[in-house]
């Protein structure tokens, strides 16, 4: 355990060798990748070490510290999934209507999905659609895509965000192109 009469550079090396690993494999349980739990844990180390004055048990401090990181991680990744299908969901209830029209935009309404989904890049296209419409974990889309989760999640919010983009151009009152 680190002691006040260390150094600075001391406190955080000793810190570190001491419950790295450990702190590691905790925040592992919670994070999406390894590359989020790594963020987490360095940053964590960077506050806990801006702290070490006002701090009187720099362990305990640092390993909350981490769990309220990978809290926040977990509260952010749902908000992104969650805004995104809802923006979705609002803009196809502004175009919908209880006429007999109803079914013609609904064949409008799946055209024009595919459409936005068929403009994105094809990495993207294909994490989006795994966790969009087989419900896949960014864990999962990241295993059958080999690539890490946070470039599985990065890949499915800017399939969201594009979607919703495209979804808007195309509904947008003020469209200039009718094609």
């Amino acid at each position: 355990m680190p002691t006040t009469s260390d150094s600075p550079t001391e406190i955080f090396t000793k810190l570190f060798a001491e419950y790295g690993r450990a702190l590691h494999r905790y925040i592992r349980r919670f994070a999406e990748s390894n590359e989020t739990t790594k963020e987490i844990v360095q940053e964590a180390f960077l506050r806990t070490y801006r702290e070490r004055d006002s701090v009187k048990t720099l362990r305990a401090f640092l390993f909350s510290t981490a769990r309220n990181l990978a809290a926040n991680e977990y509260r952010h990744r749902q908000n992104v999934e969650r805004v995104g299908l809802r923006n979705l969901d609002d803009a196809w209830a502004q175009n919908q209507s209880e006429s007999p029209e109803t079914e013609l935009l609904r064949d409008e309404r799946s055209r024009l999905i595919q459409e936005a989904i068929d403009q994105l890049p094809t990495q993207c296209r294909a994490a989006f659609a795994l966790r969009i419409f087989h419900g896949c974990s960014y864990k999962e889309v990241a295993n059958r895509l080999g690539i890490s989760a946070k470039t599985a999640e990065k890949h499915i919010a800017r399939g969201l965000r594009d979607t919703h983009t495209y979804l808007n151009r195309r509904y947008s009152p003020t469209r200039q192109d009718h094609g």
